[in-house]
């Protein structure tokens, strides 16, 4: 397998447009065996949803994407946000940088939101000597942001492997920071318009991931584009602009240290208000387009990807969730798919947004109740024996 020292491998990987090219093999290419995956979860994330805190779950999983793009200064990183948990390709020349990172993170996911942050390095050469294989391709969200999709089991092998313990990364100091530049969560909830917010995760089944299987993943892109807008969680305009405090609490730990906190939150607070002011009235400020952002929070929003499996955090109505909850069934008694679905009534939005005026912000949709980790739980229960 060649070799790649840099970010010109993933650079160079041609663009697919219609998300339903998630299911084509032909868009994806392997990952060079000199390249490392950065994974890592929120330890027993279940249990700080039940208590409530899934923001702060969703902040976790999204603080580990902003660490490694400030870190190795690639916005372009081939990454996924798992809701609890995120994965990310890495060259290996990059690989202290992440480690550090990683282990930054660990340490300020513990002190500032109380929850524990597994990572862990694994190299592809090694995945590919287990029998799986790591392949990648460039999903186009917009003429800015473009999404990493990851197929071939290598993904899911990575993480059973972190999860058992294997190349695991220890925490920083106490004390230690990452760089969580433009990260934040200033966004109340977003309400459905359809019916449901509905996060679904859809993995090859006995039969792998062979035609049956993405046959199933292109029906069930074409019943969410059955919907408006594709069942888009976020609202064409984008959300309505009502101010979380919550995201800003949490937002102000991100940018500042203990002692610092009131100015953060005080500036933080202010930046939201005048945005949300202008996101409501139309107002530009300078150079600031508020047409052109919501334009882009809206386009650049990752609601949908592919990660070894089908992931949707989508907004549709009752009878268009029985039909795809049905096809499900369907595939999973044929052994082609084993899924999991999570139903609420509102998505969240955490968000990284490097410059106020660049237009590659990005934005991670998940259910506002548990979602893709819930949506997990219940995968994992079907595969539990019964009795």
């Amino acid at each position: 397998m060649a070799q790649a020292t840099g970010m010109q491998f993933y650079d160079s990987l041609p663009l697919f447009e219609a998300f339903e090219g998630v299911a084509d093999e032909a868009n994806y290419r392997p990952l060079p065996d000199g390249w490392v995956l950065a994974v890592a979860d929120i330890v027993d994330s279940t249990s700080a949803i039940a208590e409530g805190r899934y923001k702060s779950v969703n902040m976790a999983g999204a603080s580990v994407i902003s660490a490694l793009m400030n870190a190795l200064g690639e916005r372009n990183l081939p990454f996924v946000f798992g809701g609890d948990g995120a994965l990310a390709a890495i060259p290996v020349s990059m690989a202290p940088k992440a480690r550090a990172a990683l282990a930054a993170a660990k340490t300020w996911v513990a002190e500032e939101l109380g929850l524990e942050l597994r990572a862990a390095l694994v190299p592809v050469a090694d995945i590919r000597a287990s029998g799986r294989d790591m392949r990648v391709a460039r999903f186009k969200a917009s003429e800015e942001v473009s999404y990493a999709m990851f197929s071939g089991g290598g993904a899911s092998w990575a993480e059973a492997e972190m999860k058992a313990g294997r190349y695991q990364i220890e925490a920083a100091a106490a004390g230690s920071r990452p760089d969580l530049t433009g990260l934040s969560c200033r966004w109340n909830p977003i309400v459905s318009r359809h019916g449901a917010i509905v996060s679904i995760i859809a993995v090859p089944g006995l039969l792998g991931n062979g035609p049956e299987f993405q046959a199933l993943v292109g029906d069930i892109v074409a019943l969410a584009e059955g919907e408006e807008r594709g069942g888009h969680p976020v609202p064409e305009n984008g959300p309505k602009p009502r101010l979380s405090m919550q995201g800003v609490a949490v937002e102000s730990r991100a940018v500042a240290r203990k002692g610092r906190r009131l100015i953060a939150w005080s500036w933080i607070t202010l930046q939201s208000l005048m945005l949300f002011v202008c996101f409501k009235l139309g107002w530009n400020i300078g150079k600031f387009d508020t047409t052109q952002y919501k334009r882009d929070l809206v386009r650049n929003s990752d609601f949908r990807k592919f990660d070894d499996g089908l992931k949707m955090t989508i907004d549709i109505g009752i009878e268009r969730l029985r039909q795809i909850e049905e096809r499900l069934k369907r595939a999973a008694e044929a052994g082609v798919s084993s899924y999991g679905l999570h139903q609420q009534d509102s998505a969240l939005m955490t968000c990284i947004v490097p410059a106020a005026m660049s237009r590659d912000h990005v934005h991670f949709i998940d259910g506002a109740a548990g979602g893709y980790a819930m949506a997990a739980k219940n995968l994992k229960a079907a595969f539990a024996p019964v009795g």
